[in-house]
């Protein structure tokens, strides 16, 4: 058995951040008296599921085109430290879209007592939508990674489609207060690739990776960076600040704490001029936005 190293492919290291739109958009829906039990479970299932199809399709993506190679920074991928081949990455891809699809219908039939007609067919699209993102993004000759696409990809589905789509499924219309926070973790999971990127310039630039910060060069791409986390923490204390005011609960405040540590992150990385050692911001970033979203959530219910 090789669970090990199918684990160490599933990064679980990253399935916090994924999550955070899921938890945040289902706090809002719960302190509006539509919370349910099993849309929150299947939502945070699915999510993850997609996430484990993005870094299965990473791995395959990045070792077929060689960017994962010896120059790489950071922990090595499963295919390159040779612990799984291409042909068994391509069967774990096609198993955990299977599982994901599953789940994802499953929520949607659980929902379908919230949706119209035409947004239940509109989210099974969407549900083949995520499916189908979450595999191009370096599979594919025209993987849109490779093509400094990624930033925005992960602001839509990080952000307004976690956020917004979870909130919608409890049976709520659009909130202008619900886009705020959705553009907040939108925001900071880009600031996580972004790093990623930052952090992977050099060997991505070789590679003919271009990502945005390939793009861009280092120093902007740091200041690109420092509008992600700066932007999102404006939307976010908006958030805050409206929520505690209209609640009369002061105590939501607390959520606001991860966030000054954020400005503690951005004054690392401008501080940093190898690429290198941005490897350690990444797991910062990504943190930091699930316990903001942790905190609000639970504390905007009690």
């Amino acid at each position: 058995m090789k669970i090990k190293a199918w684990l160490n492919a599933a990064r679980l290291r990253t399935l916090p951040l994924s999550v955070s739109g899921i938890i945040v958009g289902s706090g809002l829906a719960a302190v509006l008296d539509k919370w349910d039990g099993r849309i929150f479970a299947l939502a945070m299932l699915t999510t993850i599921g997609f996430q484990v199809i993005s870094n299965f399709a990473n791995d395959l993506g990045d070792s077929q085109k060689g960017t994962d190679n010896e120059h790489r920074v950071g922990p090595k991928r499963t295919i390159q430290a040779g612990l799984l081949t291409q042909v068994e990455m391509k069967r774990g891809i096609f198993l955990a879209g299977l599982i994901s699809a599953f789940s994802a219908i499953l929520l949607i039939f659980i929902s379908s007592k919230n949706l119209t007609s035409q947004s239940l067919f509109f989210y099974l699209i969407l549900a083949g939508l995520c499916i189908l993102a979450a595999i191009t993004y370096t599979v594919g000759k025209n993987a849109y990674g490779y093509r400094g696409l990624g930033d925005v990809m992960v602001f839509i589905f990080f952000g307004l489609v976690s956020v917004l789509g979870v909130f919608q499924l409890y049976g709520l219309s659009f909130e202008w207060l619900a886009l705020f926070p959705a553009i907040t973790i939108g925001l900071w999971s880009t600031a996580v690739l972004n790093l990623n990127n930052l952090r992977d310039i050099e060997n991505d630039r070789k590679s003919k990776k271009n990502t945005l910060v390939v793009q861009l060069g280092f120093k902007k791409g740091k200041f690109y960076h420092a509008f992600l986390i700066i932007t999102g923490a404006l939307t976010w204390w908006t958030t805050v600040f409206s929520l505690a005011g209209i609640s009369y609960n002061p105590f939501l405040l607390l959520s606001l704490i991860p966030s000054v540590f954020l400005f503690i992150h951005l004054k690392k990385v401008f501080l940093t001029s190898v690429p290198a050692n941005l490897d350690s911001e990444l797991k910062k970033v990504a943190l930091l936005t699930f316990f903001s979203s942790v905190i609000f959530a639970v504390i905007l219910n009690y």
